[in-house]
């Protein structure tokens, strides 16, 4: 038994949606079915009455879930535990960031951020958006640093969570420079020359993002899958070795773009923005982290008046 299971359990009877909270834990549909059979086949008892419409637990989900949910909450607390046992140092602020904005937006950020509040000693924990996501709603961080876009919400409880919207990320489609001049490597591409096309691995948030853009480009893209993966980084690696063509976020691309190595590869029908945003547990008191919150949120207040 793991204990995203118990988790994934716990969603489903708060939404009673197999959809809403595959959403929720970052999964897809048919793997969040599994995991929740895969629990059922654990416990040896049906859990979900699969005939109802919305979903209803079985008598068996009903008397579990007072269970499961104490049992999550127990073992949250213990790992809590043996983490404050492990020594931090000084007053440092553990950011729990996604890979790539740890990579591109978060340097260049956190630069700024001690130009103006002064230094502060941190700690950066990367993972994939599920990952990073939990650790803020197991304690297990000061601040969460993620991309936000009203198609693929990123859930979090807003009577306990506080969040902030730092800046604006575009995602376009580009191309290496030594295929600038082939008209055939430009969006949209035709059927009898597809574009190859370097693609982010299924379940990543930027995957969402991109299926988002060929979704609502208004025309179909012609494209010839060549690469996959999970990693903004290793597509750019991918795309600068002259591989194909990759939809990246701009701050992963500010300095290749700066030295002519890459050209943006399609007209605005095939970008999409997306906001970067900052959250926080209105449970953490950490005087560090609050002295941090009010400088943040005086200068989002103060970029939003100027606007």
């Amino acid at each position: 038994m793991e204990l995203k299971w118990l988790e994934d359990f716990i969603s489903l009877a708060e939404t009673g949606s197999f959809s809403r909270s595959a959403e929720q834990r970052h999964v897809s549909q048919p793997a969040f079915s599994r995991r929740i059979r895969a629990l059922e086949a654990w416990l040896g008892a049906p859990l979900v009455d699969r005939s109802a419409y919305p979903t209803q637990l079985t008598a068996a989900g009903e008397a579990f879930k007072g269970p499961a949910a104490d049992l999550i909450s127990r073992l949250h607390a213990a790992r809590a535990l043996a983490r404050g046992m492990q020594p931090v140092a000084g007053n440092a602020l553990v950011f729990a960031v996604p890979h790539t904005l740890a990579f591109a937006f978060f340097p260049a950020w956190l630069g700024q951020l001690k130009q103006a509040f002064g230094e502060q000693p941190t700690r950066l924990m990367a993972g994939n958006v599920h990952d990073v996501v939990t650790t803020l709603v197991e304690g297990g961080c000061d601040l969460l640093l993620c991309y936000h876009h009203p198609a693929y919400p990123v859930w979090l409880d807003p009577a306990r969570f506080e969040g902030l919207r730092l800046a604006t990320e575009t995602v376009r489609p580009y191309l290496p420079r030594g295929l600038v001049g082939n008209g055939r490597w430009r969006l949209p591409g035709t059927p009898e020359t597809p574009i190859p096309f370097l693609r982010y691995g299924p379940n990543t948030y930027l995957r969402r993002m991109v299926d988002t853009i060929l979704d609502r480009a208004g025309q179909p893209a012609h494209l010839a899958l060549h690469y996959e993966s999970d990693m903004a980084e290793s597509l750019k690696a991918m795309l600068l070795a002259g591989h194909g063509l990759a939809f990246l976020p701009a701050s992963a691309v500010t300095r290749e773009l700066e030295r002519g190595e890459l050209s943006v590869a399609g007209d605005a029908r095939w970008t999409l923005e997306m906001e970067v945003r900052l959250y926080r547990d209105r449970a953490n008191t950490r005087p560090e982290l609050l002295r941090l919150w009010a400088h943040l949120t005086a200068d989002v207040a103060a970029a939003d008046g100027a606007r």
